[in-house]
């Protein structure tokens, strides 16, 4: 069976459903016949493929809450995904993405999956995020943690495998922040602040792999009270 027969039959299928899934079929671009049902959409799955773009007309689909995009060949997102205000879950694992746009911080996303992509600095959109989650940018090319990162919402933060080297201590001050993962990176033992062990409210801190042991951890000041919310939540399991 050919593409266009495929898709056809999916199409009509999501017309019911209002989930479209079209997996495995090394489609290059979205299927312009999708754009029909922009406002019925709730659901778009186009995993591995070799999608190297997304058309204008994504921002079109006011009913989508999930859109998954793994193991394809994106290198950017275009302005327009702003648009899709009822997002919950965007999905982009294994592409070659370099940067979000800024229209990003638009969006109601709770669920945010960027691992094994080629970002090198981090997202500022995502800490504009007001319901976010959580966030995975896994895997990529990061060295800097800002102190935007302030803003961010999220209950967990995996940047396992980068490059980061810099943490900002204003990583502190996300006030839903439960768990940071930054396993396999370059950090020194003086770039986790105290105030990070000391003030947070993160209860999982996971660093192995980087330039320090982590019995080192115990000598910073604040880890009796990491270690107190450490157990409190091991409790709560």
């Amino acid at each position: 069976m050919g593409n266009a027969q495929a898709i056809k039959q999916h199409l009509q299928t999501s017309e019911k459903t209002g989930v479209f899934v079209v997996k495995g079929q090394k489609l290059k671009e979205v299927p312009e016949p999708l754009h029909k049902l922009a406002r019925s959409l709730r659901s778009i799955d186009l995993s591995n493929n070799d999608i190297v773009t997304l058309p204008p007309w994504i921002g079109d689909f006011s009913a989508l809450k999930t859109l998954i995009l793994n193991h394809n060949k994106l290198q950017y997102l275009p302005p327009q995904i702003g648009n899709l205000t009822k997002l919950e879950t965007l999905t982009l694992n294994n592409n070659q993405i370099q940067k979000l746009p800024p229209e990003l911080s638009q969006l109601n996303l709770k669920y945010l999956h960027l691992s094994n992509n080629m970002i090198s600095e981090f997202p500022l959109a995502v800490c504009r995020l007001p319901n976010l989650e959580v966030l995975d940018l896994s895997n990529n090319r990061i060295s800097n943690v800002p102190a935007e990162v302030a803003g961010l919402t999220a209950h967990e933060l995996n940047l396992n495998r980068n490059q980061v080297s810099a943490l900002s201590e204003e990583i502190a001050n996300c006030k839903r922040l439960k768990i940071l993962r930054l396993e396999e990176n370059c950090l020194p033992l003086t770039g986790i602040s105290p105030r990070i062990l000391r003030d947070s409210q993160i209860s999982l801190l996971v660093v192995e792999g980087n330039a320090f042991q982590m019995k080192e951890l115990q000598y910073i000041d604040g880890y009796e009270k990491y270690m107190d919310r450490y157990t409190a939540s091991k409790r709560k399991m």
